[in-house]
């Protein structure tokens, strides 16, 4: 490896395509063919379709006809918060404080075409969603209620305590939605025990545009356009055959690599520790609760995020200032900010992510680069203090 080579460290935004999804997708492509026809074509598209299908529903631990093809995981949230508002099968929605904007925004669309009730819950300073405050919320919640919950956070990396939330949920009658995108191919995760999971195939190394929704036994959504009859009429429209193919081979790709979370672990609590020893004032937001064990996020209060991203970028190093469907925005991070850090801190937090092609070596190339960068910052700093600039 070069130490001039480009640094991918960015997997939380997207992973960089396996060869075996590559090679899986060029054979669709090759294919190309409707999956809805029925000639030999055809049929062989709609054999890759649920060929797919069945990996997927393997990687996550449920029976393959809950596994509902969607463009990605935006798409899927949607799926389950609008889909099951139109289905009729919630009264009351709480979603978590911290989820990704495709959760917190779709949940106050609902809420604002509908009489449903709608809030947030909060997280306690680890970024672990407050148990007793969802409790409290769903005893007084119009019933049936609906809670949406990431699995692991996009930014932070923390886990959330989704056998305690399902307890609560089970308890209060609630249905409970589980955005796994984060977590699906990096811990293990079974999504038979929840009601509807989110999952997105470019985290795993698949292409972008694929993602699925797992419904829960006996549920079902309302489609969120009208069209064909395609996944069960709910989702119309031509499946895109190579992403799905992809997708499916990326699943299955990441289902024999989640022995690998232990080693990862490794290499990110020794990045870290390297990291605090070089600067006391570090910031590894998250650290004192669970979490992926490949993401770091990490800040220094007076050195703002996008100082970083663009001084690293500059080096050849990728690296994300909060979640990429963030990027270019100058706001601290919403998911910072809430765990109750200063806005001087949560305008300093960066996201280091990797995965699959990392190397231990790269993330030693990080930590050297990083220092140095943040040193030559803070000189810079002083001699403008100094100067009374």
């Amino acid at each position: 490896m070069s130490r001039n080579a480009p640094l991918y460290l960015d997997y939380n935004a997207t992973a960089p395509v396996r060869p075996e999804a590559r090679a899986a997708a060029l054979a669709a492509i090759d294919l190309g063919a409707n999956a809805s026809s029925v000639h030999g074509p055809g049929r062989r598209a709609r054999a890759i379709i649920e060929t797919a299908r069945e990996t997927v529903a393997g990687l996550v631990r449920v029976q393959p006809e809950r596994v509902v093809f969607t463009s990605g995981g935006t798409e899927g949230n949607a799926l389950a918060i609008l889909g099951a508002a139109r289905a009729g099968l919630f009264r009351s929605l709480h979603v978590f404080v911290l989820e990704h904007d495709s959760v917190l925004r779709t949940a106050a669309d609902v809420a604002a075409r509908t009489k449903i009730e709608f809030g947030h819950i909060g997280t306690s300073p680890s970024g672990a969603i407050d148990l007793a405050e969802l409790e409290k919320t769903l005893r007084g919640a119009p019933k049936p209620a609906l809670v949406s919950v990431m699995a692991a956070n996009n930014e932070t990396g923390v886990v959330q305590p989704l056998d305690s939330v399902r307890a609560i949920c089970t308890n209060a009658g609630a249905l409970l939605h589980v955005d796994a995108v984060q977590i699906a191919g990096r811990l293990a995760f079974e999504a038979g025990a929840f009601d509807f999971v989110t999952l997105s195939a470019h985290k795993l190394g698949g292409l972008q545009g694929a993602g699925a929704l797992v419904l829960g036994a006996g549920l079902e959504v309302a489609p969120l356009w009208g069209g064909g009859a395609q996944e069960r009429r709910r989702r119309p429209g031509t499946e895109a055959v190579p992403a799905i193919a992809a997708f499916g081979a990326a699943a299955r790709a990441a289902a024999a690599e989640i022995g690998r979370a232990e080693e990862h672990g490794a290499w990110r609590d020794a990045l870290e520790a390297r990291l605090a020893d070089a600067y006391s004032d570090l910031h590894v937001f998250g650290r004192e609760a669970p979490r992926l064990p490949q993401t770091s996020c990490l800040g220094v209060p007076g050195c703002a995020a996008e100082t970083q991203v663009i001084a690293l970028d500059l080096e050849g190093i990728a690296v994300s200032a909060g979640a990429a469907c963030s990027s270019g925005k100058v706001a601290p991070s919403h998911v910072v900010s809430a765990m109750g850090y200063s806005e001087a801190a949560a305008r300093s937090a960066i996201r280091v992510s990797f995965g699959w092609a990392t190397q231990e070596a790269e993330l030693d190339r990080f930590a050297e680069i990083w220092t140095r960068l943040l040193a030559r910052s803070r000189n810079v700093q002083r001699e403008r203090f100094a100067a009374g600039v």
